[in-house]
C-alpha cells in the first residue's frame, strides 16, 4: 500500500507580491505609420523569478538581452496571454522595461497557475 504523504503546493498567495501589466501595441491614428505604445488587457499580481543559468544561454542564442518567468494566477476566461502581448513590471528594478511574452504554460493538472516566459528584446 502507497503511503499518502502531503506536498505543498509550489507557490501560495503570498508569493505573488509584485503588479504587472499585460498590454499590446496598437496602430496609431492618422496615416503615419507606426505603433502607439499599448492598450491594457489585464493587471494583476505576480510572482518574478530569474530565468536559470541554463536557460540564460538559450537566451543569448535567441537574441535577447534578458529573460524572466512571471507565475500568475489563472485568470480562467477573463485573459489568456499570447506571444504578441507585452509584459511591463510595476518595480522600481523593472521600470521603463517592457518584456514580450515568449511563452506561455498553464498548469493543465492544478488550474491555479499559468506560467509565463517574457524575454527583454536587443
Amino acid at each position: 500500500m502507497i503511503k499518502f504523504e502531503y506536498k505543498k503546493p509550489r507557490k501560495n498567495s503570498g508569493d505573488f507580491r509584485t503588479p504587472v501589466i499585460f498590454y499590446e501595441y496598437v496602430p496609431n491614428d492618422g496615416p503615419e505609420p507606426g505603433e502607439k505604445k499599448r492598450k491594457v488587457l489585464y493587471e494583476c499580481m505576480a510572482d518574478i523569478d530569474r530565468v536559470w543559468m541554463k536557460d540564460l544561454e538559450q537566451a543569448k542564442a535567441n537574441g535577447t538581452i534578458e529573460d524572466l518567468t512571471v507565475t500568475i494566477r489563472d485568470p480562467l476566461s477573463t485573459y489568456r496571454p499570447t506571444n504578441k502581448h507585452y509584459i511591463e513590471i510595476d518595480d522600481i528594478d523593472y521600470r521603463g522595461k517592457h518584456y514580450n511574452v515568449k511563452s506561455v504554460q498553464p498548469d493543465l493538472t492544478r488550474r491555479d497557475f499559468i506560467t509565463i516566459i517574457a524575454g527583454l528584446e536587443k
